[in-house]
């Protein structure tokens, strides 16, 4: 479990097909205090560690994984927002992430909003009812505040200001129309959605 809160920016130095994809991610964590087998959220993603060293730590991406998540992340040079999983004890600075993908959205349009910026981006078709004014999202595995929602020519855009302290660390401070972003929403709007499927039956 995570709280869409990012700690650090990781780089993938090497990324090698062994059946399914095994990144190496070079981080600032203290390496030391990560247990093998523990989860980090890569963008979003929880993954698990499977070898690490002084200032880097390797994950394997399945194919299903690939397969739902934005373009372009797994690869060699990509950087990726992190965070360790949450601790009992620690700050729920964000909202509750569990670090499963729902879909992915596209980022539409880019503008300068005082020190912001305000992004709008294509919301999937499957995911539009979970997605509301001043509710909670997860994009790239950062913790968002959704600003308005809207249809437009039959699609379901939304908004989302990234503040300077966000953009400055996470990866979401150089984003551009056209970039693909991993979307998780809010663990509370699935479970009433399927609580209110339930009773209409």
């Amino acid at each position: 479990m995570f709280t869409g809160i990012v700690t650090d920016i990781g780089t993938v130095t090497k990324a090698e097909d062994k059946g399914d994809l095994r990144l190496t991610i070079r981080c600032g964590y203290d390496m030391a205090s990560v247990d093998m087998g523990a989860s980090i959220a890569c963008s979003g993603v929880c993954l698990t560690v499977v070898d690490k060293g002084d200032d880097w730590f390797a994950v394997d991406v399945s194919r299903e994984t690939r397969s739902r998540t934005a373009a372009g992340q797994w690869r060699e040079g990509a950087r990726l927002n992190l965070e360790r999983s949450l601790r009992l004890g620690d700050e729920l600075g964000g909202h509750i992430v569990t670090g499963h993908i729902d879909g992915v959205a596209d980022v539409l349009a880019v503008r300068e909003e005082g020190a912001s910026h305000r992004v709008e981006l294509k919301i999937p078709p499957k995911l539009a009812r979970f997605i509301a004014p001043k509710g909670s999202v997860a994009f790239d595995g950062v913790s968002l505040t959704v600003n308005d929602v809207h249809e437009s020519h039959g699609e379901t855009h939304a908004t989302v200001n990234i503040i300077p302290h966000t953009a400055q660390e996470t990866t979401l401070g150089n984003l551009e129309p056209g970039r693909q972003l991993n979307v998780e929403i809010d663990v509370l709007a699935r479970y009433i959605d399927r609580m209110m499927t339930t009773r209409s039956q």
